[in-house]
């Protein structure tokens, strides 16, 4: 019995991991509907940042989000501005898929040719010191991350129903024309989404980098299985995308366990096929699911 609520809080604790990887992915598709294919490079750079900082000038790596936040915020909002933005009037909404992936590739170029293809470890400052909770164990970095996603989610909520801006974006996500006729200014609230969707990974980032080596090809390990959640959750549902998270963590850990290591990807994508065969608008999501952004 203590083997199995061990292997459950683990799918937990990866679920978080999954989860706050994911909410950024989500809720720049839910506002600006373009799937990012360089979201796992904006979150290798905020990695690197991460220990950049905590290297040279030995800082607790968690010291580094008042620098990583911000810079990954700026670098989404010029993402939409200078990549994204000139190419919304498109006919073929394809292209702007295509420079993700264009973007997606030149960022692990430029992080092949600054830091090689060593790995990089950022130092845990007992970020991976283990924890007892009654029979089970976990990792202190675990429990930040686990934490935040859900603090993170929440104040995507509240800051969605309840802040003048929120309330904006909502509007956007729902209907572009009317919010146009609204006086919202549409291309503005596009840039500060890509924006917070970009900082949201950025955290990601902070939270992540004591407890996985950084690399020049990390944000591809996470971002595969941030689509399936994102998929899995409805998209542009935040609400989903956490609890989505959450069953492809218990999902992972568990086939792991019982089946093999070797294996879990394949139940996780199993599982993930067929119910977006049976439900593909996911499981908590429907054909109005950008109100599930508030």
């Amino acid at each position: 019995m203590t083997t199995f609520l061990q292997i459950l809080v683990n799918g937990l604790m990866l679920g978080g991991l999954f989860a706050i990887v994911s909410i950024g992915l989500t809720l720049i598709f839910g506002i600006v509907k373009v799937v990012n294919f360089a979201h796992g490079e904006f979150l290798m750079a905020g990695m690197f940042i991460t220990w950049l900082i905590t290297t040279r000038l030995g800082l607790h790596p968690y010291a580094a989000v008042i620098i990583v936040v911000p810079a990954l915020f700026v670098m989404g909002a010029l993402t939409q501005r200078l990549l994204i933005q000139p190419l919304m009037s498109a006919r073929d909404d394809h292209v702007q898929i295509f420079a993700t992936v264009g973007l997606s590739t030149a960022l692990i170029n430029l992080a092949l040719l600054i830091f090689g293809a060593d790995i990089a470890n950022t130092p845990a400052h007992g970020l991976r010191a283990p924890i007892s909770l009654g029979p089970v164990r976990v990792l202190t970095g675990q429990l930040y991350i686990f934490g935040a996603a859900i603090a993170l989610v929440i104040a995507l909520h509240l800051m969605m129903k309840h802040s003048q801006i929120g309330r904006a974006i909502r509007a956007v996500a729902q209907n572009r024309s009317a919010a146009e006729l609204m006086g919202i200014n549409v291309n503005r609230i596009y840039i500060l989404s890509f924006g917070i969707g970009a900082a949201c990974v950025g955290l990601a980032a902070v939270l992540i980098a004591p407890l996985y080596p950084t690399s020049s090809n990390i944000g591809t390990y996470f971002v595969l299985t941030a689509f399936v959640v994102v998929v899995l959750g409805g998209l542009g549902s935040i609400p989903g995308a956490f609890f989505g998270a959450l069953l492809i963590g218990m999902l992972d850990a568990l086939s792991g366990f019982y089946i093999g290591s070797d294996l879990r990807e394949a139940v996780v994508f199993g599982v993930f096929l067929v119910i977006l065969i049976l439900k593909p608008s996911g499981l908590f999501g429907n054909r109005r699911a950008l109100s599930h952004l508030s």
